[in-house]
């Protein structure tokens, strides 16, 4: 076929091949090299496919510098991403230096019961979560402590992921302070709170599971903790003080500070409390040289924290893996995963990809739970090929807006199945932003904590069943079912000559 002067539609087949690679070359990888893939591999793979989704937008008519320049207009999209995990590794060096988190880990063996640990940490990470609308926030401070928690009891690190992670969308997909919620909202055209009153019911039903669930999987029987508690104890100084760099992140996520911002305020506030209430550790940990003042020499151990992590030498083996972690070097291969996934969705999102396999999908979705489903499976395709949860909210919303309005539904319901399916399931793909964020905080692989985050798999499974079931699925007056001009359009693309 001779390559058009200027860019055309994919045809199916096209369209396909760039999915398809990526699928096999990622599977792949995960067979080979197992989780160590997202240290690399993956990326590999990532790149591999980018190269083809380029090969392909070109033999359609697309430049070679448009596609580029689609590739960095993506990765620039994550830009807030990227430096979020750096602060978040930051904090985790900081925050180990101090003994922030074995301050956490304390007093969560303490009063933490390993029987109910799961359903537990579900619940607090949820409260905290609707208070403060962020998951990233959440997991990024809470969740790590309950992960030491978890690792000190003995419990599995995957289902304890899974129930952090669903704990902390709750409030990212339902409170009125989620960025996502807003986005959903104004996505599909609906008024804020009218969106989080469907949205709510939905996430309620959800989290009710998962608890059920963590309940049910709860470890039975006695634990002593006190070996741990007592190294703990020998070797930092607990004290209720070491929970003022959460307090501080907490504050400042209630005030709407940017996520980068108060995370990054707590790494800093933990390097304060470190010089303050361990001082011998920072300067130990520094091992500067003998010329150098105490207080540079101070300076020195919270930076070296703060880019490089914390490397504990207590003589407790249990303990010193617990706090060895961190610093923003730490998160380089998720970032990197992350801007190879960015790349590929660009070049594919400028090629019309998406739009040409999703487009015959909504024609043929003729019920109302086939058209919810649909919706559904176009926003888990989008997490899945842009790799990112706000292109996978507006992307699909704006395809579909049409279609719910000739079929005569109300907005909220199409906002309601775009929070329900777009925010969660961003955190169950590992080269997604979500995915990767969670993976690299928690210390868990996404495909092991991902058969945990009931939340996250229920939440489009439900809104998909209520729509078959006919259950709050509000019509328009008829005079307004019509689609207006205004609306957005999402026309099926017609067969192409070469499918």
């Amino acid at each position: 076929m001779k390559r058009p002067e200027s860019p055309q539609p994919v045809t199916l087949t096209e369209a396909i091949i760039p999915i398809a690679s990526l699928v096999v070359l990622v599977g792949l990888s995960y067979y080979l090299f197992g989780d160590a893939g997202a240290g690399g591999p993956n990326q590999v793979g990532l790149v591999v496919a980018t190269m083809i989704a380029v090969f392909i937008g070109w033999r359609r008519g697309h430049t070679l510098a448009s596609l580029g320049e689609a590739a960095v207009a993506s990765v620039s999209t994550g830009i807030g991403a990227i430096f979020i995990l750096f602060a978040v590794g930051a904090l985790i060096g900081t925050w180990a230096l101090s003994g922030t988190l074995v301050g956490m880990v304390y007093y969560g063996l303490k009063l933490l019961s390993p029987n109910y640990f799961y359903v537990t940490a579900a619940a607090i990470c949820g409260f905290v979560s609707m208070s403060i609308g962020s998951s990233w926030t959440v997991v990024g401070t809470i969740g790590i402590g309950l992960m030491g928690i978890a690792q000190g009891m003995g419990l599995s690190p995957a289902i304890a992921a899974g129930a952090i992670i669903s704990g902390a969308y709750l409030g990212d997909k339902s409170s009125p302070l989620s960025d996502s919620a807003n986005l959903a909202a104004a996505a599909a055209g609906v008024e804020l709170y009218r969106h989080l009153r469907e949205v709510f019911l939905t996430s309620t039903v959800s989290m009710i599971i998962a608890l059920g669930v963590f309940y049910l999987v709860g470890r039975p029987g006695d634990f002593d903790a006190s070996a741990e508690i007592d190294a703990m104890r020998s070797a930092f100084h607990i004290s209720l003080w070491l929970f003022v760099p959460l307090i501080v992140v907490i504050v400042l996520a209630v005030f709407k500070i940017p996520p980068f911002t108060a995370i990054f305020l707590g790494a800093l506030s933990g390097g304060v409390l470190a010089v303050c209430v361990a001082p011998e550790r920072v300067i130990a940990f520094a091992a500067a040289r003998p010329d150098v003042p105490e207080w540079l020499a101070l300076v020195k151990g919270v930076w070296l924290a703060l880019a490089s992590g914390y490397r504990a030498s207590t003589g407790n083996a249990t303990l010193d893996i617990l706090v060895t972690r961190g610093g923003m070097e730490s998160m380089l291969s998720t970032i990197w995963l992350i801007i190879t996934a960015l790349a590929f969705g660009g070049v594919v999102e400028k090629c019309g990809v998406l739009e040409r396999l999703i487009a015959p999908v909504i024609a043929k979705a003729k019920s109302a739970g086939a058209l919810v489903a649909s919706l559904v499976a176009a926003i888990v395709a989008t997490n899945i090929v842009t790799a990112d949860q706000y292109i996978a909210v507006v992307l699909p919303a704006r395809m579909f807006r049409t279609a719910f309005a000739q079929r005569g539904f109300e907005p909220v319901v199409l906002s309601r199945a775009v929070g329900d399916a777009g925010t969660p399931t961003g955190a169950l793909i590992p080269w997604n932003s979500c995915g990767a964020y969670m993976a690299a905080t928690l210390g868990v692989s996404t495909l092991s904590y991902a058969p945990f985050a009931v939340f996250c798999i229920v939440s489009p499974l439900l809104t998909i069943a209520i729509a078959y079931a006919g259950i709050r699925m509000p019509r328009l007056p008829a005079a307004a079912a019509a689609p207006t001009a205004a609306a957005p359009t999402a026309e099926p693309v017609p067969p192409h000559p070469d499918d």
